[in-house]
């Protein structure tokens, strides 16, 4: 084998972790052509055999789908751990440290809730869960890239505001987020990223590749880094990886 179809969603967290695992394909030589694409479409590209390996599927609940029996997909390998929170701001945290104080007299963080339309289910959920809609809460849900636009503005400026999102994420870097407990579990269970590998190629893959694959760790730390180099710091999905590769990023 001496091409392999690796595919991502087409998001820059995503496209970042699929750069750092291809730097292991290329160490043993192997051409690589990429399939991106959203996840309704990836299911297709799957289904079809457009796809070798996969990176990655956040897993037992927002990647399922690509684990379906007609899919030929195999999990393998744990490259970080996803995992959904509210945050605010540290500037900004003034002692409250936990959702369950959002609806409490007094709380100096604002009442609007602006949200990525792609989590606003889960938003959805931990609101009720808080009864939040009765302390004045309202969500305000925008495409992914307004909202996450909106969210940057709000830790850049320390404001008081709520910024759901999952973790890692470029908003993570430098540890300037807080995120609040949820005493009452409402966020979602915690996500394993993994690699697919489309089972009918294995026979043809290098097993010491597919080991060193399955020991990879990047972690939530790196891949936040690697998706900050990407939005502000001008660099490409492989650079980002190369700078990481090489301890210039965070060091390993």
């Amino acid at each position: 084998m001496t091409t392999v179809t690796l595919g991502h969603l087409d998001n820059t967290l995503q496209q970042a972790s699929a750069a750092a695992v291809a730097r292991v394909l290329e160490a043993y030589e192997l051409e690589i052509e990429y399939v991106v694409a959203a996840r309704a479409e990836m299911v297709e590209h799957m289904r079809r055999g457009d796809v070798d390996l996969f990176v990655s599927a956040w897993l037992p609940d927002v990647d399922a789908a690509f684990l379906a029996p007609d899919l030929g997909m195999e999990a393998f390998g744990q490259l970080y751990r996803p995992a959904f929170g509210w945050c605010v701001p540290e500037a900004a945290a003034t002692g409250i440290t936990s959702v369950a104080q959002l609806a409490g007299e007094g709380c100096p963080i604002g009442r609007e809730i602006v949200t990525p339309d792609s989590i606003l289910d889960r938003v959805r959920q931990v609101v009720a869960a808080y009864n939040l809609t009765e302390a004045g809460y309202t969500i305000a849900s925008r495409p992914d890239a307004e909202a996450y636009d909106h969210a940057a503005h709000i830790l850049a400026g320390g404001l008081p505001e709520i910024i759901p999102t999952w973790q890692p994420s470029f908003l993570h870097y430098g540890q300037r987020l807080a995120q609040l407990d949820d005493p009452k579990g409402a966020y979602g269970a915690e996500q394993d990223a993994r690699i697919l590998l489309r089972s009918a190629v294995r026979v043809d893959m290098d097993q010491d590749l597919l080991d060193e694959l399955d020991e990879l760790t990047l972690g939530n730390k790196v891949v936040s880094a690697l998706d900050h180099a990407m939005r502000f710091d001008g660099m490409s999905a492989d650079e980002a990886a190369e700078a990481w590769q090489r301890g210039k990023l965070l060091p390993r």
